[in-house]
């Protein structure tokens, strides 16, 4: 409740705070995953994007991969759920990331836009270097240790792996 409650206190009912809904994609080569990062910033995520109203997350993703990558979905399978609230630009996000395993057909890391770039990071490197969110970051680790579902939780500085 006092994750709930400071929340609660840093939000102004008058400020531009938004709620999203992201699907993620992990998509592993070999002993690499796929990471995007927009040019002028110094983190990394991974890719997709927000999902449109009345879009499927399956949709969502098909688009954004298509999109971001010009590559096309061959296989999908949902591994994954991060909450994630965060202030960007001065305004606050309440971002919900549904992750799933991707295996693509022409899996590149060829850009299809101008403002993010993408590469494939080792393993040991993706776990060293700043992948935003944090708390998706650590779930992932888990994941590929176990292969077990995940729910995940970042409250701006708190997290919480389930």
């Amino acid at each position: 409740m006092e994750i709930i409650d400071s929340y609660n206190k840093k939000m102004d009912k008058n400020k531009n705070n938004n709620f999203e809904i992201c699907a993620r994609a992990i998509i592993q080569n070999n002993d690499k995953i796929l990471v995007c990062y927009e040019k002028d910033n110094d983190h990394y995520f991974t890719p997709g994007g927000h999902i449109e109203f009345g879009e499927s997350a399956k949709q969502a993703l098909s688009r954004e991969l298509k999109e971001e990558l010009n590559i096309s979905i061959k296989k999908y399978s949902f591994i994954g759920a991060v909450e994630n609230v965060f202030i960007q630009n001065g305004k606050h996000h309440h971002e919900l990331d549904l992750v799933f395993n991707v295996e693509a057909e022409n899996v590149s890391d060829k850009s299809e836009e101008d403002h993010i770039d993408f590469l494939f990071m080792d393993i040991d490197r993706f776990f060293k270097e700043e992948i935003l969110p944090i708390v998706l970051q650590k779930a992932l680790l888990k994941w590929l240790k176990d292969k077990k579902m995940f729910w995940a939780s970042q409250i701006y500085d708190k997290s919480i792996l389930y």
